[in-house]
């Protein structure tokens, strides 16, 4: 899973250039110092910009800088992005929405750590190459990222892309400085409803008052004063006395309102209109939408990069106000600051849960679950504390499924002095291992090679065999130390009411847990833990009454796909509060990854040790056959629900 959050490194973009030649012997007046010394200072992860391109342009508007300082921000969204573990594809179609508003093509090349873009707007051309030092897990960052995105299309106004009330983007690129994103989410998604509710309380006010002045005007048989209460009053006038029209205004304010097809404010905010036909007014106010979504979705063939005719275009329906460069790259530096929403000590609290749930969903008794509990939580905790110091992953992993082991089984031989019988579990230590499972970049690698991204994709799969790899490595040598035998869980018979519900009840468990461990925020965590619920559930069922696991991986996987994509749109279609609109790879990984075959992982290692090389193989090929059924549900589900999936363009 890879379940380290990445945290930010250094200073941001902007300071991070600045601080890496300051640093250089040659930037100082002083002595010189040692070569190796000067190389470990200079070197940087990214290519340096000239940064006199982009500081001129630090306090202009971002559509008026130049090429430089617009690419500075499109590559590194890209970056944040690609170091929360998020697939290429989606870092790709992130940089496009950053770059559509400024007027940038941008052609991105995006590999498991690295970047390379070249960014044109038709004047200039520049190529960046950004890579980072190793790869992690923030469903936080993933999530702000997207309304960071809003916010700065709403702003540069093309209107919103991923949700359609903007207020709450915008409150939440105004607070990032709050330790919980998500209460603030929520608290502004509860003012939009206040506002709403404010609002069709005065409406109902004013057509009562209306319909009154209606039936009183009728009553004295007054023609001029219906006239005047259907067309508006003396203050609707222009200033030269004429009146203006009526329809007109109201199109426009609609299309004011509306912005980008989503709208640029949504339904926050109710139009006080005149009272005219509904009919007229949604006819045109429906052909201006339509005309302005075929410029915009069918641009002209003439001329290069023309179909950007929103960029400079500075009318107040399209306009909200102007953000600078500096404005931009503080918003990214506090998204990239953020700290881990759960300590260490928490962190190895949501492991031991989400650990000691996948081994009674694997058949395992309660000794297993309280060994897998006790050495899962631990190996999650020492590794956090590790990762705080920037060490390598693959020692990393090793180093915590051997302490996970050795805990695991300590716990149990200390039980058996009490009661014998937790000796005779010597397959819980698989369970203690179960935390390190790489889900996120085997998911997201599966989906690229869906994508025809194989490059990316390739290359997510070998950084999750080299994951598991080490993992087995370490579990195998401590179960040679100790002379451990596993053979398995062996599955309760318990009745079949009981053990669905106590399937489902663990299954929520276990996907919470994996959340957590994913810097999910606790509304995320439980949206994606109830969708795990029934994806899980009903994958055990049928698989038990037939099922090949692995089409029960698949089925499980593309109803986890589809209900993800029905609660997003359930969001955008305002039957669920605005604050619970999650990116669909924030939902479906966590509450798939505990279908990863862990188990089946861990006896290929471990028969290979003992050289039984066909039970090894026979392992192997059953990891394999449910692993690659994982992403492939996820992707067919995105096909089903979603069209840049369902054609190649």
């Amino acid at each position: 899973m890879s379940n380290e959050q990445t945290q930010g490194r250094g200073a941001g973009l902007h300071d991070r250039f600045r601080g890496a030649n300051a640093d250089h012997p040659h930037h100082h007046g002083g002595p010189p110092t040692s070569g190796a010394t000067a190389a470990g200072k200079y070197h940087s992860h990214s290519i340096p910009l000239d940064m006199e391109d982009i500081e001129r342009d630090w306090d202009k508007p971002i559509q008026d800088a130049g090429i430089a300082a617009k690419a500075s921000v499109i590559v590194r969204v890209g970056m944040l992005d690609l170091g929360a573990g998020t697939g290429s594809f989606r870092v790709r179609e992130m940089m496009h929405r950053i770059a559509y508003p400024l007027g940038v093509h941008v052609r991105a090349d995006v590999n498991l750590t690295d970047i390379e873009a070249a960014c044109t707007d038709g004047s200039g051309r520049i190529t960046e190459v950004v890579n980072l030092p190793t790869t992690g897990v923030n469903t936080e960052r993933i999530w702000l990222l997207e309304h960071f995105a809003d916010w700065f299309s709403v702003n540069l106004g093309t209107g919103s892309m991923y949700h359609r009330e903007t207020k709450v983007s915008d409150g939440l690129m105004q607070h990032l400085d709050m330790r919980d994103a998500s209460q603030v989410s929520a608290d502004m998604a509860k003012r939009l409803r206040e506002e709403r509710h404010q609002t069709r309380v005065a409406e109902r006010a004013a057509a009562s008052d209306a319909a009154v002045e209606d039936h009183e005007a009728a009553l004295a048989g007054n023609a001029a004063d219906v006239a005047a209460a259907t067309t508006g009053d003396a203050a609707m006038r222009s200033e030269d006395g004429a009146a203006p029209e009526v329809g007109e205004t109201v199109i426009d304010a609609l299309v004011k309102a509306d912005g980008h097809g989503d709208g640029a404010r949504g339904s926050a905010e109710q139009l006080a209109m005149p009272r005219t036909p509904r009919t007229r007014l949604r006819a045109a106010a429906g052909e201006r939408t339509r005309a302005w979504r075929e410029r915009s979705q069918h641009p002209p063939k003439n001329g290069y990069a023309k179909h950007f005719d929103h960029v400079g275009d500075g009318s107040a329906a399209r306009k909200t106000h102007e953000i600078t460069v500096r404005d931009v790259h503080r918003r990214l530096d506090m998204i990239e600051r953020r700290k881990p929403l759960y300590s260490p000590a928490l962190s190895g609290l949501a492991s031991a849960c989400a650990c000691a749930s996948f081994v009674f969903l694997l058949g395992g008794a309660p000794y297993d679950m309280i060994g897998a509990f006790v050495g899962a939580g631990l190996g999650q905790w020492l590794r956090r504390r590790l990762f705080a110091h920037h060490l390598n992953q693959f020692f990393v992993t090793f180093v915590c499924v051997a302490v996970a082991a050795f805990a695991c089984v300590g716990t149990l031989r200390l039980i058996g002095l009490f009661n014998p019988v937790a000796l005779q579990h010597d397959t819980a230590y698989i369970g203690a291992m179960l935390f390190v499972i790489p889900g996120f970049p085997l998911i997201t690698g599966g989906l690229d090679m869906a994508k025809i991204d194989f490059p990316s994709g390739v290359q997510r799969v070998m950084y999750v065999m080299c994951i598991i790899l080490m993992a087995t490595l370490a579990g195998w040598m401590v179960a040679s130390l100790v002379q451990l035998n596993p053979q398995g869980f062996e599955f309760s018979h318990l009745d079949p009411w009981v053990n669905g519900c106590l399937r489902a009840l663990f299954a929520f468990i276990g996907v919470w847990g994996f959340s957590m461990m994913f810097n999910s925020p606790q509304r995320m965590c439980l949206v994606a833990a109830t969708i795990g619920t029934i994806t899980d559930t009903l994958r055990l069922e049928f698989v038990d009454c037939g099922l090949p696991p692995e089409a029960g991986a698949f089925l499980g996987a593309m109803l986890a796909g589809l209900l993800a994509s029905a609660w997003r749109s359930a969001v955008r279609h305002r039957l669920l509060p605005p604050h619970l609109g999650y990116p669909r790879i924030c939902l479906t990984v966590p509450s798939i990854v505990i279908m990863v075959p862990g188990m089946y992982m861990y006896q290929a290692m471990f028969h290979l040790g003992q050289f039984e090389t066909l039970l090894a193989l026979d392992w192997a090929f059953r990891a394999f056959m449910v692993i690659i059924c994982l992403p492939i549900g996820l992707a067919m589900a995105r096909v089903i629900t979603d069209k840049s999936w369902r054609y190649d363009v």
